[in-house]
């Protein structure tokens, strides 16, 4: 499947179908490396204290700042990998994704659970690598 200026393979042969993100996705253009961001607003305050829904909401919109910042979108993301603290906020962090990336193809994806974060009430971090049409 292709969108835009990446290509969206779903199913390579011999792999089995992930669920929730794309197995590869490649295209070619500027590199756009966005930092994890946590749930901070711009004031270094922490959004969502103990709610995972919360901050993935928030950590979302901190991603959108970044990517526009370098000339991006959400569009032009082809990886997003998750650090969280509780596997099960993974269900969180999947709908403020979806809210942010709409239905058409996702991006490639990680995600994994890390004993602890930088603060103890941080409970998710994310970071974004995005391929920027020339």
């Amino acid at each position: 499947m292709t969108s835009s200026h990446l290509t969206h393979i779903t199913e390579p042969p011999g792999v089995a179908p992930g669920t929730g993100y794309t197995q590869v996705v490649h295209g070619s253009g500027r590199i756009v490396q966005v930092s994890g961001q946590v749930a901070f607003d711009e004031h270094r305050n922490l959004v969502g204290a103990g709610d995972p829904k919360a901050q993935a909401r928030q950590i979302f919109e901190n991603l959108r700042r970044c990517l526009a910042a370098a000339g991006a979108g959400f569009d032009d993301v082809v990886k997003l990998t998750y650090f969280m603290t509780d596997i099960s906020y993974l269900s969180a962090i999947r709908e403020a994704r979806d809210e942010c990336l709409g239905s058409g193809p996702l991006p490639a994806s990680s995600a994994m659970q890390v004993a602890a974060l930088f603060l103890p009430e941080v409970l998710i971090e994310i970071e974004a690598l995005a391929v920027v049409r020339d």
